[in-house]
Formats: C-alpha cells, sequence, structure tokens
C-alpha cells in the first residue's frame, strides 16, 4: 500500500468518525433517546479502537517514508482532531441528561401568569398566552420532581409535571397546562 492510499484511508478515517459521531449526537439531542446514549457508547469504543490502529499504521509509514512524511503526519493531525470533537459531544451529553427540557403549552382560554416550576430547579416564566409554548431546560439536582404553581384569572393553581426524576434521567418533554396532574415519570 503506497502512502497515497495511507493518507486516503486516514482522511476517511478522520471524516467517517466525525460524521457518524456528530450523527449519533444530533439524533440524541434532538430525540432524547436513551437507546442512543448505547449507540454512542459502543461507537466511541469502535471508532477509538479503529482510529488508533489506523494512526499506529500512519506513524509507522511516515517514518518509513520520508517523502510522503510532511503529508501523513497532517492526516494524524486531521485524526486526532476527532479527540476534542468528541470530547465536546460528551460534555454536552453529560448536560442533556442532567436536564429535563420540558416544553409547556397553555392549553387553557386564559392568559397564565406567574409560572412557577418547582423541585430539582426552580425556573419562572413570567407568563403564557392561550396556545402559546415555550420549552425550560430543569437541571436535575437530584432525587425530585417537577411541579408548576401558576395563576389563572388571579386563582392560584398548581399541578404536577413529573413525579419522580433523577441525576442521569434527562428527557425531551411535552406539557400542556391545563390543571390536570400529568406525573407522565
Amino acid at each position: 500500500m503506497n502512502s497515497d492510499k495511507h493518507v486516503k484511508l486516514g482522511n476517511w478515517t478522520a471524516f467517517i468518525s466525525f460524521l457518524m459521531g456528530t450523527l449519533i449526537f444530533g439524533m440524541y439531542f434532538l430525540s432524547s433517546n436513551s437507546d442512543l446514549l448505547f449507540v454512542g457508547y459502543v461507537f466511541i469504543t469502535i471508532a477509538v479502537i479503529f482510529n488508533l490502529i489506523v494512526l499506529m499504521i500512519l506513524m509507522l509509514r511516515s517514518s518509513s517514508d520520508p517523502t510522503n512524511r510532511k503529508k501523513l503526519l497532517k492526516t494524524v493531525g486531521m485524526i486526532l482532531c476527532n479527540i476534542p470533537i468528541m470530547l465536546i459531544f460528551i460534555w454536552f451529553a453529560l448536560i442533556v441528561i442532567g436536564n429535563m427540557r420540558i416544553t409547556f403549552t397553555n392549553a387553557t382560554q386564559n392568559k397564565l401568569t406567574d409560572i412557577k416550576i418547582l423541585g430539582c430547579e426552580t425556573e419562572h416564566i413570567p407568563e403564557l398566552e392561550p396556545n402559546e409554548s415555550i420549552t425550560v431546560w430543569v437541571g436535575i439536582t437530584g432525587d425530585c420532581s417537577i411541579s408548576l404553581e401558576y395563576f389563572e384569572n388571579g386563582i392560584l393553581k398548581t399541578e404536577i409535571v413529573a413525579g419522580y426524576v433523577t441525576n442521569g434521567m434527562g428527557q425531551k418533554l411535552k406539557h400542556q397546562i391545563d390543571g390536570i396532574d400529568k406525573d407522565i415519570l
């Protein structure tokens, strides 16, 4: 195998690793499907092993081919660029699994005011018009529940959003604010 084929193998390895990692992370971010976390862990394991093998091949080839050493080492650098990208994806995935991303929709016919999201981490929505939606990230601080307290026509109302959440349980949810306890989780 000549050096050009080694460079091509390295470039494809870097590109496919980046593309697959980005695709898995993007699908997880959009869906919060915990099965994709497992897919991501398996992918990282396989990608690390394969990338290390290709790196070793490129390094060995660069030491035996001084003419193409610069091209080969550039390719090594491209593969190594995936490491900080992978660490950023892992860091962001940890943030996502540590938060409930809840889209609240006012399902009443009235404006809701002073909406407090209680439990875990306290958040606040000043007001929601009928059928208006807003997404709020609620940090999971340990074992907790999530409930709402809000005013509808000057009357204080409460409802349960999630009866139990815990660390690492971050999900993407939709909650209709209508005065009825949902206790989704």
